[in-house]
């Protein structure tokens, strides 16, 4: 019995549109775990580089990311804020940072000293991990941010102390009256002094390059099904369709 293809405009018009749609989300898709493998190339290649000994300028902040650095000056403890819904190994409690005045310059950065875990029985209550008083100098990698968590109802003002959600460097700044870096420096080991009981895990960036590979072939793979079902129901047998 003779096959023969039927075309109908309504399916069709469907069938394009959600073709379209997975194959624009599997490039965009696609796009993205480029992008990611070209960071991960990036931190890779920063790691075997020297140690910076001084902080790139603001407008030089993202050749700077990922890359040692090794700085000398002061800690400023009164400043120091705690960063909540920070979880390490399943257990909740705060990113602990702490201004430190950079010696022989006009500016500062904030140093993420470490991990601790939060007072179960009083959420309000701070850890106060001991500060090493006087000229240190630390050893750290540099980071844009100290990562961002869902910000839940306004964020408060920065004060001495302040429980944040997340890290506005600006605001900090201008509470603060110090000269802060857009950067951040994550600290590889507790600064001489002794330890200060701080968790220095600090978790990789978030990549997901696989994850976005994965959602690359599935909506590929909506857009080639698509064209498939409407190619298999527009063909009809001639004896099928009354004619």
């Amino acid at each position: 019995m003779p096959i023969r293809f039927r075309i109908r405009w309504i399916p069709l018009c469907a069938t394009l549109a959600v073709a379209a749609i997975g194959i624009a989300l599997g490039q965009w898709q696609t796009h993205r775990a480029e992008e990611k493998l070209a960071i991960q190339q990036r931190i890779e290649a920063r790691s075997k580089e020297a140690p910076l000994q001084a902080l790139p300028p603001d407008g030089e902040a993202d050749a700077g990311e990922f890359r040692h650095v090794v700085l000398e000056g002061e800690f400023v403890p009164q400043w120091t804020v705690y960063l909540e819904n920070r979880p390490h190994d399943g257990a909740v409690g705060f990113h602990v940072l702490t201004p430190f005045k950079i010696a022989g310059s006009q500016r500062a950065v904030m140093v993420a000293r470490g991990w601790a875990p939060r007072d179960a029985a009083d959420r309000a209550k701070v850890p106060r991990p001991a500060v090493p008083a006087g000229p240190v100098r630390i050893e750290g990698t540099l980071r844009r941010g100290a990562g961002h968590v869902l910000q839940l109802g306004q964020a408060d003002a920065p004060r001495p102390g302040a429980i944040l959600q997340n890290l506005d460097i600006a605001a900090l700044s201008a509470a603060s009256g110090l000269p802060l870096s857009s950067l951040v420096v994550e600290l590889r080991a507790a600064p001489p002094g002794g330890d200060d009981g701080l968790v220095r895990d600090w978790p990789a960036p978030s990549l997901g390059i696989d994850r976005h590979r994965a959602y690359a072939v599935q909506w590929y793979a909506l857009a080639a099904m698509a064209l498939v079902f409407f190619l298999v129901t527009g063909l009809r047998r001639k004896g099928n369709d009354g004619q």
